[in-house]
């Protein structure tokens, strides 16, 4: 069955699903309801054709999921705010929303620059160490990749021992879960998800692993005596190689050689650490999310599962994201009725709400947050 295209996240408490230019976030609150996000993303490479070109559109894509993951988990943190945050009026929380922007963007700085200097220039550095006993540089680079990945191996075991993680890791098997379950063609229920795998050849972890792996490569090519420029030309070359990354994980998600699946399994074996069996409210949550923005039905039908084959038709102007084909826009008859409202009560059982929101638009390439939006 081909790839259903959508992707996301585990945010605290929920998962993000995205597909095409729409994404919700679904949350469980603390009074155990579902609370859903339903909200429009405009991708820089709209106003810029050159980031929809192999390569490019990776290294757009990374700068975007790092945007959009952090506005995704400020707003599911939100939900467990202490009492007095609660108590704020309107203006109190306005401005609280203005300081959480300016760190939400000093937040992600932080988390980029932290992740160059334990992944990419520590590595180097202890590498160095071992330059009077192996005098092959590709040699050298080898034990340099594998530093790295030990690292990034530890630094997983390291931050899944702590109990909020382990939950995150939790909503993020059932993120997987889901989206495998309408991948293989079953119905969206609770039981199909329970039963399908919480591995995914798209994952951000295997997304990691690889550039872990294609950074080795290239870092072969780096020919100076000069420390500092080694250094910098390492940093410079992280958009590329995180680029060349995205076009395997985009091809893993696609394809169905052997060779794909092959090379696949080490980072499907690494998501064993990033992603737990989640209980049934989890994956309730997941299921939220995805029927927010995904019409699985439509999907099933198109891929000539039977029983929706015959109800729905496969879609030859419409796809399952509820689009024209031949405009992009959105079709209305394919848009679920819940959505075309801005406020409802939804699905099971009435412990769903979703909410629309005002349109945003993607980042520009200088992540000020005010010229966002995901």
């Amino acid at each position: 069955m081909k790839s259903s295209g959508i992707g996301g996240q585990a945010v605290i408490e929920g998962v993000m699903m995205k597909n095409q230019n729409q994404y919700a976030v679904a949350v469980r609150t603390p009074d155990q309801k579902i609370e859903v996000k339903l909200d429009t993303y405009t991708s820089f490479s709209e106003k810029v054709k050159l980031f929809k070109l192999p390569v490019f559109r990776g290294v757009l894509s990374f700068i975007e999921s790092l945007v959009l993951g952090m506005k995704t988990l400020t707003y599911s943190a939100g939900f467990y705010e202490e009492e007095e945050e609660k108590a704020k009026t309107q203006e109190e929380k306005a401005k609280q929303e203005k300081k959480d922007n300016v760190m939400m963007g000093a937040t992600v700085v932080f988390a980029v620059v932290l992740a160059i200097g334990i992944f990419i220039v520590l590595p180097f550095l202890i590498s160095g160490l071992f330059g009077k006993l192996i005098t092959s540089q590709i040699l050298l680079r080898v034990v340099e990749g594998v530093i790295r990945i030990l690292l990034f191996f530890g630094y997983i075991l390291l931050i899944s021992q702590m109990k909020d993680i382990k939950r995150v890791f939790m909503y993020h098997g059932a993120e997987h879960k889901t989206i495998n379950c309408i991948e293989h063609g079953l119905d969206l229920t609770v039981a199909n998800v329970r039963k399908s795998s919480k591995e995914h050849r798209r994952c951000g972890t295997s997304f990691m692993l690889i550039v872990m792996v294609v950074s080795a490569v290239f870092f072969v090519f780096i020919n100076t005596e000069i420390l500092w420029l080694r250094i910098l030309l390492r940093i410079l070359l992280i958009p590329v190689i995180a680029g060349v990354s995205y076009e395997f994980i985009r091809l893993a998600g696609r394809s169905d050689s052997k060779l794909v699946a092959v090379l696949s399994k080490p980072g499907l074996w690494m998501q064993g650490l990033t992603t737990r069996e989640p209980d049934d409210e989890m994956i309730e949550v997941a299921i939220a999310s995805v029927e927010a923005v995904f019409d699985w039905r439509q999907y099933l039908a198109d891929n000539g599962v039977k029983k929706y084959a015959k109800k729905f038709g496969k879609s030859d102007k419409t796809g399952a994201s509820g689009k024209s084909a031949s405009t992009g826009k959105p079709d209305r008859r394919r848009i679920p009725e819940r959505l075309r409202t801005p406020q409802r009560r939804i699905g099971m059982a009435g412990m769903v709400r979703t909410v629309r929101t005002e349109r945003m638009q993607g980042p520009e390439l200088s992540g000020t947050d005010e010229k966002m939006r995901r």
